[in-house]
């Protein structure tokens, strides 16, 4: 595993900025080496103090006080230039990683975001920019400088007393081995499913969050804290898993990285009796008593800035983790197809770390403005059908075709007008009414949307808002019920006006009144287009022109209502649990 930090990968996203991250390590190195000088006057302050103490109107205490001032002052203000730097570094990189992630996310295929929580997309995204950020701006700068300051400290340990030197080097040697300890490679694997756990924990936190209301309706309040309840679990688990790996090698290490007063003072005892000139002995032996903080002052800020170091780069290698997923491809050669016929030839999928798949080797056709009912059990792989015609999914074996052309083949943009949704659980967004509906088509007309709304009998839900169309939903109390959201977002299909319409459960959530004005609009939804329709109440789907049975990712059955319930099979069987789940509804609303 790699163990150093990942700044080249991260100054590739700095662009005309990289430079200044540079100049800016640089100049926390300088900063470093002016701020071991005023230490250097300190003594050298003693010294003439020691060496004058018969006259001391020698003694020039005053220069050596303001010279370490000056030094100091420098120190900080290159210092302060070099972070300045390196911030604008960081704040570009931080900026260009967010930009590079988000346009990425538009690429990649629309079955990405329904396998992968929106929270920790989030997170992933925002916030291990945002720690990246705060790598470049101050650890990379502080690592430059506590590096420089061993250095310098190592050359300066030895030029007074060679002696001395070497036993101040003793404690510091013994902490780096515990330093390395703590940076190993297990280290490393628990930060990372430390970061993991933090990102489960977010995102079930959202999920919980957002689900609050449907929770208190059903009661529900203690079941559906469990998995919340289990990530925060999880996350204690390696948070305490990552301070424990650490707490023997960080109790060695602090005790060693301040033991240097345990080795020199016994050192300058036994020292002192053999030398020729105790007095200059003295004074090399205060320069090192003042001196050698500084170098473990130098060796924790070396272990902050690792830390961080191994944070930013398990934050870059998720961030990367989304850049890296495969985007949709383009095909060079786009076609535009002649009809919108819709063919599935042999197609098998298999979503990742699925062990079986999820459609297996199924062929049909939707002719052109006809429409095909998908029905069966639950897991059958309804929905995957649907989601592999505007390419959600690209098949692993097979071909799904419109008019004849591959998806493959098509511009995804084109496709994606080609194909008209209504799904189970349409998403609004938190703005006005007319830009939700408007949101299929920017350039329609206030006359079309209107046109929209009617047809999608929506006009009641437009009549009892505050602000009719430009009613904002999601906030001051103005909220949708599932019926009427899915009557919105009818609309939008409606006024999107795609040849090409998928349904998948369009009327889940509706109740019955809802459901019937649902069922109203998709007369003028449906009307000429070529239709794929997955519903659970077959009701729904048994004027439909086809009615395919899919279980276990194959088809079992296919032909109209009527031929199918002559077969005597699955669907024979469906249709008659459902006629009696009908008639027991009707049987128990009577006895009511």
């Amino acid at each position: 595993m790699n163990k150093k930090p990942q700044k080249e990968d991260l100054l590739e996203y700095a662009g005309d900025y990289r430079s200044l991250s540079v100049i800016g390590c640089v100049l926390a190195g300088i900063s470093a080496v002016l701020a071991v000088i005023p230490f250097i006057c300190i003594w050298f302050a003693i010294k003439d103090v020691f060496s004058n103490l018969s006259d001391l109107s020698q003694i020039e205490v005053g220069k050596w006080g303001w010279l370490a001032v000056a030094f100091a002052a420098s120190s900080m203000a290159v210092y302060f230039i070099g972070l300045m730097c390196t911030h604008i570094a960081a704040f570009r990189t931080a900026k260009n990683l967010r930009s590079v992630a988000l346009h990425h996310l538009i690429s990649l295929p629309l079955g990405y975001f329904t396998s992968h929580n929106s929270g920790k997309i989030r997170r992933e995204i925002d916030d291990c920019a945002s720690q990246t950020e705060g790598y470049l701006a101050h650890q990379l700068p502080d690592l430059t400088a506590a590096k420089v300051t061993p250095i310098v400290a190592v050359v300066l340990l030895f030029v007074f007393d060679w002696r001395l030197g070497l036993i101040s080097l003793i404690p510091l040697c013994i902490s780096l081995f515990f330093m390395f300890a703590m940076m190993g490679p297990s280290l490393m694997e628990n930060m990372q499913k430390y970061q993991s756990a933090l990102g489960d924990m977010n995102a079930h936190a959202v999920e919980y969050v957002r689900g609050i209301p449907v929770v208190k309706t059903f009661q529900q309040s203690v079941f559906s804290f469990k998995r919340f309840h289990d990530s925060i679990q999880s996350y204690k688990k390696w948070a305490v898993a990552y301070t424990v790996l650490t707490t023997k090698p960080m109790c060695g290490y602090t005790v060693c990285i301040n033991a240097s007063f345990a080795f020199l003072i016994p050192a300058g005892i036994l020292l002192i009796a053999g030398v020729a000139n105790p007095s200059a002995f003295m004074l090399d032996f205060i320069f090192y008593i003042l001196f050698t903080p500084l170098c473990a002052s130098a060796f924790n800020k070396i272990l902050w800035s690792s830390d961080q170091t191994m944070r930013a780069q398990d934050a870059m290698r998720r961030i990367k983790a989304i850049i890296n997923e495969e985007a949709l491809k383009e095909t060079e050669s786009p076609q535009s197809p002649p009809n919108n016929t819709i063919s599935f030839e042999d197609v098998s999928f298999t979503y990742q770390e699925a062990e079986n798949p999820a459609v297996n080797h199924i062929s049909f056709v939707v002719p052109e403005g006809k429409t095909v009912a998908l029905v069966g059990p639950s897991g059958g792989g309804k929905s995957t059908v649907a989601s592999l015609i505007p390419r959600f999914w690209d098949t692993e074996q097979g071909a799904v075709k419109i008019g004849g052309v591959d998806v493959r083949n098509i511009q995804s943009s084109e496709l994606l007008k080609l194909v008209g949704f209504v799904f189970q659980d349409n998403h609004l967004f938190k703005t006005t009414l007319l830009d939700n509906i408007r949101a299929a088509r920017p350039e329609a007309t206030d006359d079309q949307i209107q046109a929209a709304v009617k047809a999608a009998m929506c006009q009641d839900i437009i009549d009892k808002m505050p602000n009719g169309l430009q009613t904002v939903i999601g906030t001051k109390g103005v909220y949708l019920s599932g019926g009427e959201q899915q009557r919105i977002a009818l609309a939008r299909a409606i006024l999107k006006d795609a040849p090409i319409i998928v349904l998948d459960e369009a009327t889940a959530f509706a109740d019955p009144q809802n459901e019937h004005q649902i069922q109203k609009g998709f007369e003028t939804l449906m009307k000429g287009k070529t239709v794929v329709m997955i519903a659970h109440r077959l009701s729904t789907v048994k004027n439909a022109d086809k009615i395919i049975v899919l279980e276990e990712g194959e088809i079992r059955e296919q032909g109209t209502h009527n031929e199918l319930l002559a077969k005597n099979g699955l669907y024979a069987k469906m249709w008659a649990d459902y006629q009696s789940s009908v008639e027991w509804k009707v049987g128990k609303e009577v006895a009511v």
